[in-house]
């Protein structure tokens, strides 16, 4: 047995064809404009966020400043920082602020230091201490990741309106159909169904 062929027909909704709908031009048209706005507004968006994220890393770079800070207590019966890849210890430090005022706070250092050490924290221009400035390489991973994700949310979101304007199409069109088909059952005389 031969199999059927049949030609594939592109761009059918644009296409003169009596069984073609307004809402089959118009579902078109969206669908269009719905990928065209989701690739444009997501890469602005993707752009605007890892620019956003690169200018908060140099602003921070630019607003702390490494302070030597003398440690205040042992540090070999502390335990780990928080994080998995940190292999720091919290323990008090003392420091002189840019204005000559004595300051103490906890810090992380390195395990096993012992009081009197020298060791570097951050501080902002008041002389708190702060984080670590990110290093270059960090500001751009976390500004690709940043306008990655900023992308697909922006994408995502204009596809998700495009994508509800076609279903509330859909559901018009199937109010129509059935609309005509109870014409066309009473004309014939009889109901469908």
């Amino acid at each position: 047995m031969a199999a059927s062929r049949r030609a594939k027909v592109r761009l059918w909704r644009w296409r003169r064809n009596p069984l073609r709908r307004r809402s089959d031009v118009i579902e078109a048209w969206i669908v269009l404009a719905g990928w065209m706005c989701a690739l444009i507004v997501g890469l602005l968006a993707g752009l605007v966020a890892a620019d956003a994220v690169e200018r908060a890393a140099d602003w921070q770079r630019a607003e702390t400043r490494a302070v030597s800070a003398v440690l205040a207590e042992d540090t070999e019966d502390k335990v780990l920082a928080r994080t998995v890849s940190d292999h720091r210890v919290w323990a008090t430090v003392r420091w002189t602020a840019p204005d000559g005022s004595p300051h103490t706070d906890e810090a992380r250092v390195p395990p096993g230091a012992r009081v009197g050490s020298a060791v570097t924290v951050w501080t902002d221009k008041s002389g708190n201490l702060t984080s670590e400035p990110l290093t270059d390489g960090e500001a751009q991973l976390q500004a690709a990741f940043g306008g990655v994700l900023a992308t697909a949310g922006a994408s995502g979101a204009v596809w998700g309106v495009a994508w509800g304007s076609r279903l509330y199409l859909n559901r018009c069109r199937m109010q129509q159909w059935a609309a005509e088909w109870e014409h066309v059952g009473t004309r014939w005389g009889r109901k469908t169904g």
